[in-house]
C-alpha cells in the first residue's frame, strides 16, 4: 500500500532545519525525511485492535513542525521510527479484531489518536492515567506497541497519510450518519479547541482574544460559541480568508498583526499602553482570557501583554522552543498560563464526559458551519503540492490541507 513515512535521521533532519527556510522544496525532497513509499499492510497487533481504510486524512501543525525540523526535539524519544504521519482521520474498519465488540466491516469512525496504557495493554494505568489524563500518559515507550505518543507518530501503528492504518478498540468512535468525512476530519482538531475553551472556564462577563486564525484559532472560536457562550471575542487573523472565516465563526473584532496591533488592540479594549526605554508596550488592562493558537516567541510575548492581571493565557499551539519572550507580566500581574494538550476529561453540567463524544455531539449541532475550512484535497501521490499548500495559508486562500484517498492520482 501507498503511505508517507517519516524516517529519522540526523544529517537529513540537519539538512531540512538548516536551509530549508531558504529552500523549501527541501521540506518533500530526497533530502527530507519523509517519502512516499510502498509498504505492507499493518496487521493486528492483538485482537483489540481494527484496522481501519482512510477516507480523509487533515494535515496539522505538528505534522508541518516534524516535516520542516521547526519544532522542539522534546517528543523524539517518544516516537519510534518509520512511522506513517496522520492523526486526523475518518475512515471506515477494514478488520475486526475477534476481540472487539459494537463495531462491523464498514463502519465509519474517527480516532483518539493518543496512546496510553489502555490502548498499550498495561495493566496497572499509569499515575496520569489512572486519573483520566490519557493524553499524559506515563507509558508511551512501553506495551504491545513501540513508542509513540499518538497514532501518526508510533511505527506500529501507521497513520492517516496511508490506505489502511490500526487502532484500538478504545480509541474508536462512531461518526453519526449525518457527520459528513468532511466533517468528521475536524473532529481531532476540534476536540483539541473544545479541550482548550471548557480548561479556561471562560466567565460569561470575561473578553476573549485569540492570537492566530489557521485552523485551531477558528476551531477556538467555534468551540467558544459551540458551548453557548456569548463572551466578546476579539481575534489577530492574518489573511483576508482568514478575517471573514473568523466573523462568520462568531468573531465580534478582527486585528491585523501589523506595527499597529497594539494601538487597535487598546482601542478595542480598556488597556493603556506605555512604551518602556526598550522592547514592545506594556499594558495596563486588557482582555480576561488570552487563547495562543500560534505559540510562537512573538505571539507567547504579545498574549502575556495583552491578558489583564488575574488573567488567564492559554498555549493552544505548540510552542516549540521560543526565545525572547518577557516573563515580567506572569510575576507582576499574576498570570495563570497553561498548556492545553489535546483532550481528557471534560466535566460540564457536572457530568464527565470525554471530550470526543462531546465534540462529536457539538459538531452535529454546528458542524456545517466549518465546511469553509476544508481546503484543496490531494492524493498522496501529490503530496509535495499538498505539503506545500498547507504551509502557505495565504497564497492557497485555505484552513485546512486534506488527503483524499478516494482521489486519483494527481
Amino acid at each position: 500500500m501507498e503511505a508517507i513515512q517519516y524516517i529519522k535521521s540526523v544529517p537529513r533532519y540537519l539538512t531540512v532545519r538548516l536551509l530549508g527556510k531558504r529552500w523549501q522544496w527541501l521540506y518533500t525532497s530526497a533530502a527530507s525525511c519523509i517519502r512516499l513509499a510502498k509498504i505492507d499492510e499493518p496487521q493486528l497487533p492483538t485482537p483489540d485492535w481494527v484496522k481501519i481504510e482512510t477516507h480523509l486524512s487533515g494535515i496539522c501543525g505538528s505534522d508541518l513542525a516534524t516535516i520542516t525540523a521547526k519544532g522542539s526535539p522534546y517528543f523524539s524519544p517518544f516516537t519510534s521510527s518509520p512511522f506513517v504521519l496522520g492523526h486526523e482521520v475518518v475512515g471506515e474498519i477494514a478488520e475486526v479484531g475477534s476481540g472487539v465488540e459494537g463495531y462491523d466491516v464498514g463502519s465509519r469512525v474517527v480516532i483518539e489518536p493518543v496512546l496510553s496504557c489502555e490502548i498499550r495493554g498495561i495493566a496497572p494505568q499509569c499515575y496520569q492515567c489512572q486519573r483520566g489524563q490519557f493524553a499524559n500518559c506515563e507509558n508511551i515507550t512501553r506495551g504491545k506497541i513501540s513508542a509513540g505518543i499518538q497514532t501518526g507518530y508510533c511505527r506500529d501503528t501507521g497513520g492517516g497519510w496511508s490506505t489502511y492504518f490500526l487502532a484500538h478498540k478504545n480509541q474508536l468512535h462512531r461518526v453519526p450518519d449525518d457527520l459528513s468525512d468532511e466533517i468528521a476530519v475536524l473532529i481531532e482538531p476540534f476536540a483539541c479547541a473544545l479541550h482548550a475553551v471548557l480548561k479556561a472556564h471562560p466567565r460569561d462577563t470575561d473578553d476573549i482574544l485569540i492570537i492566530g486564525a489557521g485552523t485551531m484559532g477558528l476551531l477556538t472560536v467555534s468551540a467558544i460559541r459551540a458551548i453557548g457562550k456569548s463572551n466578546r471575542i476579539l481575534i489577530v487573523a492574518k489573511y483576508p480568508h482568514q478575517q471573514k472565516l473568523a466573523r462568520d465563526l462568531g468573531a465580534d473584532e478582527i486585528l491585523l498583526p501589523n506595527k499597529a496591533l497594539y494601538a487597535s488592540f487598546c482601542r478595542l479594549t480598556d488597556a493603556e499602553s506605555y512604551q518602556p526605554e526598550l522592547g514592545k508596550p506594556v499594558l495596563l488592562g486588557g482582555v480576561n482570557v488570552t487563547f495562543d493558537c500560534v505559540a510562537s516567541a512573538s505571539t507567547i510575548d504579545d498574549a502575556l501583554r495583552f491578558t489583564r492581571a488575574q488573567g488567564r493565557v492559554v498555549l493552544v499551539g505548540m510552542p516549540a522552543v521560543p526565545k525572547n519572550i518577557d516573563w515580567t507580566s506572569i510575576w507582576y500581574k499574576e498570570l495563570k498560563v497553561s498548556g492545553a494538550y489535546t483532550y481528557g476529561i471534560e466535566n460540564t453540567e457536572g457530568e464527565p464526559i470525554r471530550t470526543f463524544p462531546l465534540g462529536i455531539q457539538l459538531l452535529q449541532k454546528m458542524g456545517h458551519r466549518l465546511l469553509p475550512l476544508i481546503g484543496e484535497r490531494f492524493s498522496l501521490k501529490d503530496y509535495r503540492r499538498a505539503i506545500q499548500s498547507a504551509l502557505h495559508t495565504g497564497k492557497s486562500g485555505s484552513v485546512k490541507t486534506i488527503f483524499d484517498q478516494r482521489l486519483p492520482a494527481g
